[in-house]
């Protein structure tokens, strides 16, 4: 029941039809009689940076919770980021700070991060393959650099995208070996599609599946269906795998504590979603 007290989250992206966050946060709210609720709202990237100020002068606006394609332009819109959104170069949750400001913060890389651990897979010293390294991408990087991969690979058909995060990786991190310009996952013990494909039928895949160890962890980002066509291939070949909509159930805890809600686990959160494709 939207109400005139309610808070709003926006749900800011391009286009909206693979939208699955309100499936999830919406009956949450309303199991915890939560006076909140989040709306899809499309915005084409030539009207983003007005429409972002704009709904930030809202009075009822608790937050924004950012996707494709407006990630990494959220970036030079932010007064203030967090570590994790220097790192990644793309934010995904904006918030209204003290004064007015704009505040952002990064947690899709966490999110993927505690899931691939939840489900037994041990990421300190694995060698890691990211393909797609724009705002997703980036931020799985990220979060995998900080959990402590002993070395990380980074495809990008734009290899400008996947220069520019090795930099950024090398300079918090060192010590680890960054590698671009091939999207073979053979060698790897963790493989990510962080890429768009699959999200519309007929797809290529984002990477010779057939080189994929068997013994590889593989996680997809694509959310419009539980299993797309990459991870049916990844399935047959015998590997572990995580769905896209798994990185997002792990955040949202996250993500509610930004925009200063209670938290709550995954669990309770799957119980309660009601998700479609």
């Amino acid at each position: 029941m939207i109400r005139g007290t309610t808070s709003l989250i926006a749900h800011i992206g391009w286009p909206t039809h693979t939208f699955k966050s309100p499936m999830i946060y919406n009956p949450h709210f309303e199991s915890t009689g939560a006076d909140a609720v989040v709306v899809p709202m499309g915005c084409k990237p030539e009207h983003y940076e007005a429409f972002l100020r704009a709904v930030f002068l809202l009075e009822n606006i608790r937050g924004a919770l950012i996707t494709m394609p407006h990630k990494v332009a959220t970036v030079a819109l932010l007064d203030e980021a967090s570590p994790a959104v220097r790192i990644a170069g793309s934010c995904n949750a904006v918030r209204r700070g003290a004064g007015g400001r704009l505040e952002g913060d990064m947690f899709d890389g966490e999110g993927f991060v505690r899931g691939v651990r939840r489900k037994g897979c041990r990421v300190e010293g694995a060698r890691a393959l990211v393909v797609g390294t724009g705002g997703v991408g980036s931020a799985i990087a990220a979060s995998l650099a900080g959990a402590g991969v002993a070395a990380i690979s980074l495809f990008d058909t734009r290899a400008e995208a996947a220069q520019g995060l090795a930099g950024r990786l090398l300079a918090h991190y060192p010590r680890l070996d960054v590698r671009t310009g091939s999207n073979d996952p053979a060698g790897h013990d963790i493989v990510v599609n962080a890429t768009p494909m699959g999200m519309n039928d007929g797809d290529p895949m984002p990477m010779d599946v057939s080189r994929i160890p068997t013994e590889a962890f593989v996680g997809e980002v694509v959310m419009k269906a539980e299993m797309t066509a990459f991870l049916k291939a990844v399935q047959a070949r015998g590997c572990r795998y995580q769905v896209g909509s798994d990185m997002l159930f792990e955040q949202i805890p996250a993500y509610l504590e930004y925009f200063g809600f209670p938290t709550t686990t995954p669990e309770q959160l799957r119980a309660v979603a009601r998700l479609s494709y």
